[in-house]
């Protein structure tokens, strides 16, 4: 049986080809485009799931959408009515819009799909569940688990905006939900918009930013007892109400009223790209203090509800890995699975698998070990044919290995030299994070490193800090995780060991001299609070990376490396040889590995475009 689901027409369109079950294929439109986030329908990404699997569009059982167009547009109007005479102007842009292509989501759905080709329309069957259905599907359904609570988190599907399932073999039953405008994704997104970055794109940015917080300052303490009597009532069961005076996202055409925000915490909006000042940090601490809370009450309440044991998680709020980091820690549940897809564009893996397992009844067969998302390593792949001819294109120069052992060694050599290197092997990942296929790496030994990368490299703000990859062997090592974290999705502290002393006032210091004090032997990964976002590598899953990494335990003593996304800020994660290699001598990386391809930056051409390259993407 073969199955296409699709998620698109709202942020970070996406395509998933499910064949008997088998998440067999799967990405993200905006890597074939290179527009972020890219919402329109995936035409690349079905087109490249289909070809993948050796199918047309007349040999698919069925084509799903992830979500139900009419209840959104049922929640639309119900909100402008509710809000009247408030929103009209929102109202005015927004209808025409949902007029034209949310009513007639049937026929863009049809017309997209003959674009990839011919097919017989009257056998074509389009199905629809619900938005947080597809979230739960998408993580439950290729867990390990055969029985778990679901949570899902995010900002708005329908109406829902967070809710509680349990999954059971190849059903999932829904209990409860909370419904828009209550939302703790949409409050945690307007905290990101006020503090000046984009909403649906910034938000990891502001979990980023927390950190520099003075987490035990009266401003901070302040600021939660402002949020938690002014903006947000928190009950027992994790549920919340939103005092809808303070914003302006139901009917309006931003997150919050600025004026009242003014008003209650006496900050102005952030402008974007402005200066940090300590007040952001202090409000974003506070809202991911706020955010953990009711994170925990919502899992408590999920464990009290279904009684399982274990615990899967989706919605964009999911993909809060400090969040997940602390609700691991409580032990409310044996064991934890994040979808790597938490957001929107795993919606198209799970409405596949909600149809395979839920509409045609099909049943499953966890493996209760591993999940079965393949490393989330789901997209395309490159010859060596293909490497080539990018290699000609651009004249470039470059050493080939027959034996992928000697460019181990190769580049565990230059990155214990602390030089940076791209990273380009196999199948593309799907989801947000770059899990060592498409990667920038360096030495996490390097206190140089993060600066770097940051400003050399990824052309982005100071303050983000950068992940560590370890082999899942040696991670007990380093950190305190005591599971794998195979899709970098939690947050936990560098073991004390490995700390350096920092001053008593560490702190209350400003943002820039936290950022550059040496605070443990590992300073590229170590944020500024002592943790990291750790992706656990394994053999099983990605061989070559994980031999990349213990090559260089070899020569180092060390078992870890810096991990980031190969692209610069704004632009989405290369997809292609030629992606890569664009990306690599656009920026002051030292050494681009593709394949069993090594290039030198020292050797190449000189790079004739200037920076006007970098108008083609928009910072995020």
């Amino acid at each position: 049986m073969n199955i296409l689901g699709i998620s698109a027409y709202y942020h970070d369109s996406a395509c998933a080809l499910i064949q008997d079950g088998e998440v067999l294929a799967a990405a993200q439109e905006e890597r074939f485009t290179r527009k972020k986030h890219d919402p329109s329908f995936p035409l690349n990404a079905a087109r490249f799931c289909l070809s993948y699997a050796g199918l047309s569009i007349d040999d698919l059982d069925a084509v799903v959408f992830y979500d139900k167009p009419f209840l959104k547009f049922e929640r639309l109007l119900e909100t402008y009515y509710s809000f009247a005479p408030k929103g009209l102007r929102s109202f005015l842009t927004a209808i025409p819009v949902w007029l034209k292509e949310k009513m007639f989501l049937k026929k863009m759905l049809r017309d997209g799909l003959r674009e990839i080709g011919p097919y017989d329309a009257k056998k074509l069957k389009l199905l629809f569940p619900e938005h947080h259905l597809s979230h739960a599907a998408s993580t439950f359904f290729v867990s390990p688990f055969e029985k778990a609570a679901i949570l899902t988190i995010d900002g708005v599907g329908e109406w829902a905006t967070a809710s509680i399932s349990l999954g059971e073999n190849n059903s999932i039953t829904a209990i409860k939900e909370l419904r828009f405008p209550h939302s703790l994704g949409l409050l945690y997104s307007a905290f990101t918009y006020y503090c000046g970055f984009k909403v649906n794109s910034g938000e990891y940015k502001l979990m980023g930013l927390a950190p520099y917080g003075s987490p035990n300052s009266a401003a901070v303490r302040k600021y939660i007892d402002l949020i938690r009597s002014k903006l947000i009532k928190i009950y027992d069961d994790g549920s919340v109400w939103l005092n809808q005076e303070y914003f302006d996202y139901p009917t309006g055409l931003r997150m919050t009223n600025d004026s009242r925000w003014l008003e209650l915490f006496g900050v102005p909006k952030r402008q974007p790209e402005s200066e940090l000042s300590q007040e952001y940090c202090d409000l974003a601490l506070a809202i991911q203090n706020v955010t953990e809370e009711v994170v925990v009450l919502m899992a408590r309440e999920a464990k009290r509800l279904t009684g399982a044991n274990k615990l899967c998680m989706a919605g964009g709020v999911a993909l809060n890995c400090v969040a997940n980091g602390k609700l691991q820690d409580e032990g409310i549940f044996d064991e934890i699975y994040i979808q790597p897809a938490a957001g929107d564009a795993g919606g198209a893996v799970g409405s596949a698998l909600a149809a395979y397992h839920i509409y045609f009844n099909n049943q499953r067969t966890p493996s209760g070990c591993y999940d079965s998302m393949h490393g989330a390593y789901l997209g395309p792949e490159f010859s060596d044919l293909e490497i080539r001819q990018v290699s000609r294109k651009y004249r470039a120069v470059f050493e080939h290995f027959d034996s992928f052992s000697v460019l181990a060694e190769k580049t565990a050599e230059v990155l214990a030299d602390g030089k940076v290197v791209g990273w380009f092997q196999g199948r593309m990942e799907f989801g947000p994070r770059a899990l060592g296929n498409r990667s920038i790496l360096g030495d996490a030994r390097n206190p140089e490193m993060q600066r770097q990368l940051n400003l050399k490299i990824k052309y982005r703000e100071s303050f983000r800090p950068f992940a560590p990859s370890v082999l899942d062997e040696v991670k007990e090592d380093y950190f305190s995780l005591k599971t794998s974290s195979p899709y970098m999705l939690l947050v936990h502290q560098v073991k004390d060991k490995r700390r350096k002393t920092v001053p008593d006032n560490y702190a209350d210091l400003p943002l820039k001299k936290k950022l550059y004090h040496l605070r443990s032997d590992l300073p590229a990964i170590t944020h500024i609070d002592f943790s990291a976002r750790i992706q656990t590598v394994h053999k099983e899953t990605n061989e070559r990376y994980w031999q990349l990494i213990e090559v260089f335990q070899r020569k180092t003593g060390y078992g870890v490396i810096v991990n980031t996304s190969f692209n610069v800020r704004g632009e989405p994660i290369v997809c292609t040889p030629e992606d890569a290699y664009r990306c690599f001598m656009r920026t002051e990386m030292d050494f681009l590995v593709i394949g069993n391809y090594l290039f030198d930056k020292t050797q190449q051409q000189e790079w004739k475009e200037t920076d006007e390259w970098q108008a083609e993407y928009q910072l995020d």
